[in-house]
């Protein structure tokens, strides 16, 4: 990973959370609002590029697949607190949340992400390649984890709609928490070395940055991904508004909670891509999504139970499509270990017709 490491974090690493914070204490202390929110929305996009930028820092001290652990985990667990917090506080207009937000994870990750790498890094480098190995895993167990909680509670008859029993929401949740557990003990563990560069030579120019200046990225990392999360949550009225004013539908708060959170993720994804390090991309964007989906669905599954909140997982006929058609196109994409531009092309435009069909319905 070349970075410019030095003996002392840069002061824009540091002073850009702080702006953060200091923008959110005045959003809570004299709640501003109208103009306030371009503010907020500039505070939000600084500490984005300081979070990628401590994300990149300890990920090349602690080295792959670790290092990818430390954004990817950060953030996912921010995200479910965020989800969480959201439907404690709403209303019966949160039970599709939720289902929403995960849909819109996996779309966004799939075809977003994972496609701007692959057209980013087909065109400036021709052709990538990545360990067939850990994308098959990755793969292996993102089908079920969406199956069992996007599409079976479509078909199950105990409840009417597309909902779950207790017992049958319970049961996915574990199964679910099991499912990435074993991919996380694979991923890092067992076969670790699935989840490496296939040429480790150009991980390992630069040398990795001293334990203070890793110590320091690591806290600075936290205090990032919270004033972005955080941040995500003040602007949100605002999103809801201007979608309300465009006569958009709900689900496209989903669309815009799952984007702002998985900007941090998303821009180191894109950074590792478009410097040739392409495994390093893969392996935060599918372990990013398979972290949302088997932690955020024990996190709702305890919070609907506990506090009698209604829950809806399963995805319309239109959405289960949509799904269907990114995971054979992720299956053909990432069977082979190497890709090129024209993967880009289609996952990015994939993601085109998500966002066009979700707007227009």
């Amino acid at each position: 990973m070349k970075l410019p490491h030095s003996t002392k974090t840069p002061w824009w690493a540091w002073t850009w959370p702080l702006l953060g914070l200091v923008v959110l204490a005045v959003h809570f202390v004299f709640h501003l609002g109208g103009p306030f929110a371009a503010l907020e929305a500039f505070a939000l996009i600084t500490t984005v590029f300081a979070a990628v930028y401590h994300a990149e820092v300890v990920a090349h001290r602690t080295g792959e697949p670790l290092g990818t652990l430390v954004l990817t985990m950060a953030v996912t667990i921010i995200e479910v607190g965020l989800i969480v917090s959201i439907m404690i506080v709403g209303g019966t207009d949160t039970a599709r949340l939720a289902r929403d937000t995960i849909f819109a994870a996996v779309m966004i990750v799939c075809n977003g992400i994972v496609g701007l790498c692959l057209l980013t890094g087909g065109f400036r480098h021709r052709e990538q390649s990545f360990q067939l190995q850990g994308a098959n895993a990755a793969l292996s167990v993102l089908i079920p984890l969406t199956t069992l909680t996007l599409i079976v509670p479509n078909f199950t008859v105990t409840t009417p709609g597309p909902t779950f029993s207790q017992a049958q929401l319970i049961f996915a949740a574990i199964v679910s928490l099991l499912l990435y557990c074993a991919f996380l003990f694979v991923q890092t563990v067992r076969h670790r070395d699935y989840f490496l560069p296939a040429d480790a030579g150009d991980e390992n120019h630069a040398p990795p940055p001293p334990v203070r200046v890793a110590l320091i990225s690591a806290g600075l990392l936290l205090i990032s991904l919270v004033a972005v999360v955080a941040l995500a949550e003040t602007l949100t009225p605002t999103l809801e508004y201007g979608i309300g004013r465009a006569g958009a539908p709900e689900s496209v708060i989903g669309i815009a909670i799952s984007g702002l959170v998985l900007l941090p993720e998303g821009l180191a994804a894109y950074r590792a891509a478009n410097a040739n390090r392409l495994q390093t991309s893969i392996n935060l964007a599918l372990g990013s999504i398979l972290a949302s989906i088997g932690l955020t669905i024990p996190a709702v599954t305890a919070i609907s139970i506990f506090l009698h909140k209604p829950l809806t997982l399963g995805l319309g006929p239109k959405e289960e499509l949509l799904l269907f058609v990114t995971l054979i196109v992720s299956l053909l994409t990432l069977g082979t270990g190497r890709t090129t531009v024209l993967q880009g092309v289609v996952h990015v435009l994939l993601f085109a017709v998500f966002l066009f069909f979700a707007i227009v319905p």
